[in-house]
């Protein structure tokens, strides 16, 4: 599908569009024969009305546009460049009442996804630590004191308890105080997080919210379960920091592309988690009935 850019009179890029919500703004006389257009291809912008036949567009359909004092139409300024990737302005904060909620479900699957890669980095930095440290304690041990030795230890400890929680803030942090507003789990389900009001969060502000999560682990998990029942999907730590889980698409200006349901994406994760939960269980469960079978 090709998709079409264009510039507003501030010179403002916007879009993207199909061929025929472009026309639309054609016949709402938001754009005139003389606004510029682009589209994948095309060298640089262009006028309207040079590209009138390839958009199906009758020359009647084109508005002539304003004129100044002078008699002479106002230069159209375009963008600085044409787009080079589908990321503009759909993505930009657009204020609406038609808003998603990201349901218990959705945020599970996330956090399934989220937690796996938070555990492999987390473990991958972990191994690289303990062989450099490990290999270098060693060496420098060999001349020290008891007491120097047992700094050492006391530094892998703090290492080993310290890393993760490291790891995850600037994770969680990161992730959902970008341009995206979502965690790599988030952005696999189509969801992400904002303030109250549908706008993205500070750094500050989404720090507080990872550290707002281990009221959940306080509560025995209740706080996440939260988001099942309340009136706007919240969990406990959402309540406290004030934020909201939504569709992708909500607050921008095409709410209408949100998703209503589970999705593929989010079911085929839920199975994954179930199997991989599930065999964990059993093997757990085996590991204790077996020896009990053995002495028996």
């Amino acid at each position: 599908m090709t998709h079409w850019y264009y510039a507003d009179a501030s010179g403002q890029r916007q879009g993207p569009f199909t061929a025929e919500e472009l026309a639309g703004h054609v016949g709402q006389e938001r754009l005139h024969a003389q606004s510029l257009v682009w589209r994948d291809g095309l060298d640089g912008w262009q006028p309207l009305d040079t590209l009138a036949s390839e958009l199906d567009l009758p020359a009647g359909r084109l508005a002539t546009p304003a004129v100044d004092d002078d008699g002479a139409p106002p230069a159209a300024d375009a963008p600085y460049a044409p787009p080079t990737a589908q990321i503009a302005s759909e993505q930009h904060y657009v204020a609406s009442d038609d808003v998603v909620l990201a349901g218990f479900w959705r945020r599970l699957a996330a956090l399934f996804i989220d937690s796996m890669v938070v555990g492999f980095a987390y473990y991958l930095v972990l191994i690289v630590c303990v062989i450099v440290l490990g290999v270098g304690g060693t060496l420098l041990m060999r001349n020290q004191t008891g007491s120097e030795g047992a700094a050492a230890m006391i530094g892998m400890m703090a290492l080993v308890y310290l890393l993760y929680p490291a790891i995850s803030a600037a994770y969680y942090a990161g992730f959902e105080s970008s341009g995206k507003q979502a965690t790599l789990g988030k952005m696999a389900v189509g969801i992400k997080v904002t303030d109250a009001e549908g706008r993205r969060l500070t750094l500050g502000r989404a720090l507080l919210r990872w550290l707002a999560v281990f009221l959940n682990y306080i509560t025995l998990y209740i706080g996440y379960l939260m988001a099942a029942f309340t009136e706007r999907k919240q969990g406990l730590h959402d309540m406290v920091v004030g934020t909201l889980v939504v569709d992708r698409w909500a607050y921008t200006a095409h709410p209408d592309w949100q998703q209503r349901g589970l999705g593929t994406a989010t079911k085929v994760i839920l199975a994954i988690a179930g199997v991989f939960y599930g065999l964990m269980f059993i093997a757990v469960f085996a590991a204790i009935l077996i020896p009990l079978a053995t002495r028996s």
